[in-house]
């Protein structure tokens, strides 16, 4: 079993002067594109860029995607008089002064989710991982739940918004939790039970297609892959790496797991959802609850544990060294303890969106 990647990285266009968001016009996605086949493309506001590596064999070309994406579209940016960034919320932009792009599809959402939609300006993380069979995706994604705030707390980098500290160190998990269909989906019984589920949606005029489903983890419409959609996007390329290897990993383990006729312990989404909160508040330095032991544990001790549990399937995929990348955010702190870290130095947000723009650049 191949479990080959994609990742979608959403960037902020920053005007290098004030460095505020600001509106690129769609030039970036055009003139990018020009040297990368479509692999930029433009979001719902027009400060945000969104870049996609191709089917990716292995975590190595992953990496050199996801380098390459960042390296070419800043170049792009920097020669029409921006700059791109990597965080999960602007520190001090407002959402109000913000041009929506014009797209049918976009003033669709607008016109249906209204504020919701205007103020939803945020850059996540997305990764794709391979899974043909559906039926083993659908069983992957009910098991893979558990994980996800461990994984979201590594990638917490979002702790300022409309010129505060936010207090959290993932905001940008509370502005998109206004949309309908996000956060932790339910459990499925099945293909066919989550099939149902979208047909019921289309009929009664909720949605015109699954792609509306923005779960944390949803397998995906048209795609052949588990999707995870959880994470702030993160600051550097090594620690967009590190997370994407450490999915992967997460759904070759459970894989393997089936394979031997051995399941991981469902938990209920209310049981996931205190622990995502807990990680977008505190980070990696909260604590989560281990509902086998009925007990709160240091979210450090939880991610080694999750590193120990996927550490046999690490070795087969090659990522070794992407996953022990791990081991640097616990030291160095997330995206969200550097910006808190600068800002703490400086008491100026400008030089926290200096420190993330040269950071998204940092090792390419």
């Amino acid at each position: 079993m191949k479990f080959t990647l994609g990742v979608e990285e959403e960037f902020q266009v920053i005007d290098p002067v004030s460095r505020e968001l600001t509106s690129h016009d769609q030039k970036i996605v055009e003139a990018a594109n020009r040297l990368l086949e479509d692999q930029v493309k433009a979001e719902m506001h027009q400060a945000v860029v969104e870049v996609g590596t191709h089917i990716c064999q292995d975590i190595h070309q992953a990496r050199a995607e996801v380098s390459h994406l960042r390296k070419v579209v800043s170049q792009v940016a920097s020669e029409l008089g921006f700059a791109i960034g990597a965080a999960g919320t602007h520190p001090f932009s407002m959402w109000q002064t913000q041009l929506i792009t014009e797209h049918p599809r976009y003033n669709e959402i607008v016109n249906e989710l209204q504020d919701a939609a205007r103020s939803n300006l945020i850059f996540g993380l997305h990764v794709h991982v391979g899974m043909p069979d559906k039926e083993m995706a659908i069983h992957i994604a009910n098991s893979a739940r558990y994980f996800l705030p461990h994984v979201y707390a590594l990638s917490t980098n979002s702790p300022f918004w409309e010129g505060r500290n936010t207090g959290f160190k993932s905001f940008r998990s509370k502005v998109f939790d206004k949309f309908p269909r996000t956060g932790i989906p339910d459990f499925f019984e099945s293909f066919a039970e989550y099939e149902n589920y979208v047909k019921l949606l289309v009929k009664t005029n909720c949605i015109d297609n699954a792609k509306k489903i923005w779960w944390d983890v949803r397998v995906h419409p048209f795609f052949d892959t588990i999707e995870f959609r959880i994470c702030d996007v993160p600051m550097t390329v090594d620690e967009t790496i590190a997370i994407t290897a450490l999915f992967q990993a997460l759904v070759a383990k459970l894989y393997k797991l089936r394979e031997q006729n051995l399941n991981f312990m469902i938990y209920k989404r209310a049981l996931v959802n205190e622990n995502k909160w807990r990680a977008g508040r505190y980070g990696i330095d909260g604590k989560l609850i281990d509902f086998g032991k009925e007990m709160e544990v240091n979210t450090r001790g939880l991610i080694h544990e999750l590193l120990a549990f996927v550490d046999d399937v690490v070795d087969d995929l090659g990522s070794r060294n992407e996953i022990n990348r791990v081991f640097d955010i616990l030291n160095n702190g997330t995206g969200a303890d550097r910006q808190l870290a600068v800002y703490e130095q400086t008491n100026d947000l400008r030089a926290v969106v200096d420190y993330y723009m040269a950071q998204t650049l940092k090792g390419i």
